[in-house]
C-alpha cells in the first residue's frame, strides 16, 4: 500500500506562559482546511501535540501535513506567534534567539527527500520576512544552500547560545530579512532529518557535571550516541540535559528511520551520573519517533481531526 507524502514541523516558538496564545498559533497552522493533491484525506493539516516548559518559556508545536500542504500550515502558525509574542519581553531559561526561534521540516515518509524539504523551507523564510517586517531569517540543513550546514554549525555561527532575557543584538547573524531586533529576533528556517526531543534531569545542581555528561554523549564525540545533539541546563532546581536526537539518513532493511532510542540516552546518562553518585530523577520525551508521527498524522488526516493534540488520549511529555 502506498504510503502518504508527510512532512512535519516541530516549531518552536517562545512562549508557554500564556496558553491563550500557544494554542492561537497552534489553531492557525489548521486554518487552511481543504485538503490539496491528497484525495483521501478529510483536512489538510494537523497539530498532533504540544509541549510547554513554563521554565524555559517555550513551546514546540507538531504540526504534519502532506507535503503540497505544510508550506502554507506553518506559514501561517509562524504570522500568528510573530504577532502575540514579543520576544523583547521574554524571560526563560533556555537560549533563544527568534519570537519564532526555530522552524524545522522534517521528512516522516521515506519517500519525501530533504531536498524537497529544503525549498519548502527557504519558502517559508522569504515569506516570513517578506510580510513581517523587521523579521530576519538564517537557513540552516537542505535550506541553507550549497553548504547544507548542521542547526549547530549554524547556531554558532549566528551566536544562538548567547541568546536571552535583555540581550543586544549586535553581532548577531542572519541570512535574510533586515539586521535581527528585539522585537522578533533571528529565526531559524531549514531541513533535517526528523527529530524527537528527548531531556533527562538527573538529580544535583551541579550544571558542570551535566554539560560533562552533555559533551560525552554527543554524535560528534568519540564514544557519542548516533544523531543526538545535546546541552545541560538548570531547570527546576536540577539540572536537564536536553537531546536533539536526528533520525539518521540511512534508513533501516525493513525502509523505516533509524535513530537512537530514547531508553538507550537514558541508560548513558544514568551510567555517567552514577559514577558521581547523581541519581536519575527523569526523563521527558518530547513529540514521537518517526513512525509514530507518521501513523498519527495519517490517521488524523483521514478523519478530519486537525486538533488532534485536544482530542488525543495519551499526551507525550
Amino acid at each position: 500500500m502506498q504510503r502518504l507524502r508527510l512532512v512535519a514541523c516541530l516549531l518552536n516558538v517562545s512562549e508557554a506562559r500564556s496558553k491563550p496564545i500557544v494554542e492561537s498559533i497552534a489553531h492557525s497552522a489548521i486554518g487552511n482546511t481543504k485538503p490539496l493533491n491528497e484525495t483521501s484525506l478529510k483536512c489538510s493539516s494537523t497539530v498532533l501535540n504540544i509541549f510547554s516548559d513554563l521554565d524555559y518559556n517555550r513551546s514546540v508545536i507538531t504540526i504534519a501535513a502532506p507535503v503540497d500542504s505544510i508550506e502554507e500550515s506553518v506559514f501561517r502558525a509562524c504570522k500568528t506567534a510573530y504577532e502575540e509574542i514579543d520576544l523583547s519581553k521574554h524571560r526563560g531559561g533556555h537560549p533563544r534567539l527568534g519570537a519564532v526561534d526555530l522552524v524545522p521540516l522534517h521528512p516522516i515518509t521515506p519517500s519525501v527527500t530533504l531536498e524537497e524539504c529544503g525549498k519548502i523551507a527557504i519558502n517559508i523564510g522569504r515569506r516570513i520576512t517578506d510580510t513581517i517586517k523587521g523579521s530576519s531569517v538564517f537557513f540552516f540543513g537542505h535550506a541553507d544552500l550549497p553548504l547544507k550546514r548542521g542547526l549547530v554549525t549554524r547556531r554558532k555561527a549566528v551566536s544562538w547560545y548567547e541568546g536571552k532575557g535583555d540581550m543586544t543584538f549586535d553581532g548577531i547573524g542572519w541570512d535574510i530579512g533586515p539586521a535581527p531586533t528585539p522585537r522578533y529576533g533571528c529565526t531559524g528556517v531549514g531541513a533535517i532529518p526528523y527529530v524527537t526531543n528527548c531531556n533527562v534531569t538527573i538529580d544535583t545542581k551541579d550544571l558542570s557535571l551535566g554539560k560533562k555528561i552533555a559533551a560525552s554523549i554527543r554524535a560528534t564525540s568519540s564514544e557519542g550516541l548516533p544523531g543526538v545533539q545535546s546541552m545541560a541546563f538548570a531547570h527546576e532546581g536540577m539540572v536537564e540535559i536536553a537531546c536533539n536526537v536526528e533520525a539518521l539518513e540511512e534508513l533501516s532493511d525493513e525502509g523505516t528511520f533509524n535513530y537512537t532510542s530514547a531508553n538507550n540516552i537514558e541508560e548513558r546518562i544514568k551510567e555517567m551520573a552514577s559514577t558521581a553518585g547523581v541519581e536519575l530523577y527523569g526523563t521527558k520525551v518530547v513529540g514521537y519517533t518517526p513512525e509514530e508521527a507518521y501513523h498519527r498524522a495519517k490517521n488524523a488526516l483521514e478523519q478530519g481531526n486537525s486538533t488532534a493534540w485536544e482530542t488525543s488520549k495519551e499526551y507525550r511529555m
